[in-house]
Parts: C-alpha cells; sequence; structure tokens
C-alpha cells in the first residue's frame, strides 16, 4: 500500500510545488484549503503525513487532534511557517519538521525525505468496519471538535485535542459514521484526564436522535456478526484411513 498525505493550505504556488514534490517521492496526496474540512478528512480516513499552512485559522488545533490519534494512527506534521509564525507554538501543537516560506523545492524536498521515513501505511485490516467522526462540543458561541473512540447507546468516550474544560454538561452533534444522519443532544461528563480523553453519558438526545442511535447500533451489531462469521477458519476434515 503507498504512502499518502493530506494537504491544507490557499496557495496556488505551494500548491504545484507541494505536488511536484510528492509525486517525486512517489507518495499519494489529498488537499483541502480549511482546518474544518481537514478534520472531517482526517476522521475518516488514515493520512500517513499532515502538511499545512500553520498561519490558516486553527491550524494548531488540527496538528493537536492529529497527534491526539492512536499511536498507529498519527501522522508526521509538517508546518509551512512564514517570518511571523510563531515556531514555538508550531513544535508545542505537535509539529515534527517546519517548511520556511516561500517555499524552495530542493529544501521541501529533502524534509519530506526525511519525514517519509517515519510516515506509515493503514495496516489495519480492511473488513474492520470504521468508527472515527468527529463530535462538536458547544462551549457557548465556540465549538470545540473531538473524536469519538467508543459510542454505545447510553453515551460516548471522546479524545479533544486538549483537556476537556471543567463542564457538567455540553451541548454536542455529531454525524453517525458511514451515514448523513445527525445527532443531536447534551451529554454530561462523567469523567476526563489530562490526556485529552473524556467520557459522557447522553443526558439528552432529541427522540429522532434516539431512534437513529439505535437503529445505527443495531446494524452495526449484525454486520460484525456476520463478519466474525466469515472470517472463522473452517474446521480441519477428518481423514478417513481405510484398513485393508
Amino acid at each position: 500500500m503507498r504512502l499518502n498525505a493530506l494537504l491544507m493550505f490557499r496557495d496556488q504556488q505551494s500548491k504545484r510545488l507541494l505536488a511536484s514534490a510528492f509525486d517525486t517521492l512517489e507518495i499519494q496526496h489529498e488537499t483541502c484549503t480549511s482546518a474544518s474540512e481537514a478534520m472531517e478528512i482526517l476522521a475518516h480516513g488514515y493520512y500517513g503525513a499532515l502538511v499545512l499552512d500553520f498561519d490558516l485559522p486553527n491550524a494548531a488545533l488540527l496538528v493537536k487532534m492529529a497527534r491526539s490519534a492512536p499511536a498507529h494512527r498519527r501522522p508526521v506534521v509538517f508546518a509551512m511557517i512564514g517570518a511571523l509564525t510563531e515556531i514555538a507554538a508550531a513544535f508545542q501543537a505537535g509539529v515534527n519538521f517546519v517548511l520556511y516560506k516561500a517555499l524552495v523545492f530542493d529544501q521541501v524536498l529533502r524534509s519530506l525525505r526525511a519525514g517519509k521515513a517515519f510516515m506509515r501505511t493503514d495496516r489495519r485490516r480492511s473488513w474492520r468496519q470504521k468508527l472515527e467522526t468527529l463530535v462538536y462540543l458547544q462551549f457557548g458561541i465556540a465549538a470545540m471538535p473531538a473524536m469519538v473512540l467508543d459510542l454505545n447507546e447510553q453515551g460516548m468516550s471522546l479524545q479533544l485535542p486538549e483537556p476537556l474544560p471543567r463542564v457538567q454538561q455540553v451541548p454536542l452533534r455529531f454525524v453517525l459514521p458511514g451515514t448523513n444522519r445527525l445527532i443531536e443532544g447534551t451529554g454530561d461528563v462523567i469523567w476526563t484526564d489530562d490526556q485529552g480523553r473524556a467520557g459522557m453519558l447522553f443526558s439528552r438526545l432529541t427522540p429522532a436522535s434516539r431512534k437513529q442511535l439505535r437503529q445505527w447500533l443495531a446494524k452495526r451489531s449484525a454486520k460484525t456478526q456476520m463478519l466474525s462469521c466469515s472470517i472463522r477458519p473452517a474446521k480441519p476434515r477428518r481423514l478417513e484411513l481405510a484398513v485393508r
């Protein structure tokens, strides 16, 4: 399986240069123009590298989100920085390599070649159903994205880019993985840790959301059972020896 990368920037000159560098290294790449778009893409697929313009809005939050993933799913992060970019903030967010603007092809190629040694392909078995999706927690007028780690009818566990603020309840909304069904309601925070993980119980879901969640869980359970049966090894045949 080939290595791949997700690129986030808006400058067309950078797009052409980076595309040429990744083509030279035979690394597949996909582009987007905003942190929110990148978060959605990362939630639904694995990328061995993330290259982003650190001067775009919410770039640091995107890096923290990407680096909070499980170890086998963390991308190598390259940050494009300018003369006014806070380099310390970039490394504190979790950036691995820095690309200085304006980009120079040979310098970019050397950095990407160094980072390629740390990039991984997605080695998960194709039959495993992906659960990854983003949930948005509402704090006043601001929404914080988080990755759903586990989900059941009573609640969910989450991975946030930073520790959850001290709250007891928080409005939330997310789309059920593999569907376009929006779940909306309120969650009671029952535990948090310093690594940005948290657990919530659904204290209120809209009737439609509760029904859709129940149906989705039932379908997922049935599909998991079918997959389990399909990969179960066949029983060995008993050999009959003819006695003469």
